[in-house]
């Protein structure tokens, strides 16, 4: 029976080493599944696998497109298992895949409800709204047209909120009204195995690995996608940090006012406060990753 192991488990945690272990076994190479890893110009926020790792094993959806294009979990689920099925015509028996978002995971194992096409000066229109008024006043706009989406999806993820928002504006119909729950059959077998460190270890690795972004360059690579902010693909923990820090050295941002991103936080004045937020935040993405994946009964755990 083919198989398709995924390597699923936090940020930091250690996917990408044990999912090139896991191929090497097998002979297959590394179907990532990482929203963000994706994109060929975000390299260091993004953490993708250094030059050893790649030279390692063959790695799929590292740098396969660009930020300027609407990538999708959707598209994802299509091109996947385009991917996936192709590999296995080829001879391979078991396949590796290995990422930290949960919403592709799901995408490609249970498939996707169908979703009106979005609307794109609609969601431009929305991404700047985010920009301009903060994920608070998108998600009160949620609350009253959809009070089911509210209480269900990750209110603070501007992203979710922004599709959410679109759907319900576009269609006048909540986004949650398109959900069937119906389970798409894959004709091959899903091992999913779950990686896990003692939460000081994780936390005590994700500090780490901010520093050694910052150390690696992740501040002149945030700048040179400044041309590119609004997209959603740059609603990402590490760059808009970041953003706001410049914001606040171009006097966009008062030392009495509060950087667009980070709504409570306070300016973003120095880049140690850049730092310090990117580890909380990550931290905290951390959190809502395993909080997600608890309620998934077939993922075999492993503490690493």
């Amino acid at each position: 029976m083919r198989k398709l192991v995924i390597i699923l488990g936090p940020t930091a945690v250690g996917k990408t080493d044990y999912s090139i272990e896991m191929a090497l076994r097998y002979g297959s190479p590394v179907i990532s599944c990482d929203s963000r890893q994706i994109y060929k110009e975000m390299s260091i926020g993004t953490a993708v696998p250094d030059a050893a790792q790649l030279a390692a094993v063959q790695h799929h959806f590292i740098h396969s497109h660009t930020v300027t294009e609407l990538y999708t979990a959707g598209r994802y689920e299509i091109e996947a298992l385009e991917l996936i099925n192709r590999l296995f015509d080829q001879g391979h028996e078991t396949l590796v895949m290995a990422g930290g978002s949960g919403f592709y995971v799901d995408a490609l194992v249970n498939g996707l409800d169908d979703f009106p096409a979005a609307d794109l000066q609609l969601r431009a229109e929305l991404t700047s709204r985010l920009q301009e008024e903060g994920v608070e006043a998108l998600r009160l706009e949620l609350k009253s047209l959809d009070p089911e989406s509210y209480a269900t999806i990750d209110i603070a993820n501007g992203q979710r909120v922004v599709r959410a928002l679109e759907v319900c504006l576009m269609t006048g119909r909540p986004f949650s009204s398109f959900k069937t729950s119906r389970t798409k059959k894959r004709d091959f077998e899903i091992e999913k195995i779950g990686l896990f460190r003692p939460r000081d270890v994780l936390y005590d690795r994700i500090n780490r690995r901010v520093m050694k972004m910052v150390d690696d360059g992740l501040v002149d690579e945030v700048r040179s996608l400044a041309g590119y902010r609004d997209l959603a693909a740059l609603q990402t923990v590490g760059y808009k940090e970041i953003f706001d820090w410049f914001d606040y050295q171009d006097g966009l941002v008062s030392a009495e006012g509060y950087g667009p991103q980070t709504p409570g936080d306070g300016p973003v004045t120095s880049l140690d406060r850049a730092v310090e937020l990117i580890q909380r935040n990550t931290r905290r993405y951390a959190k809502r990753q395993l909080s997600y994946w608890g309620r998934d009964k077939e993922i075999n755990w492993l503490e690493l």
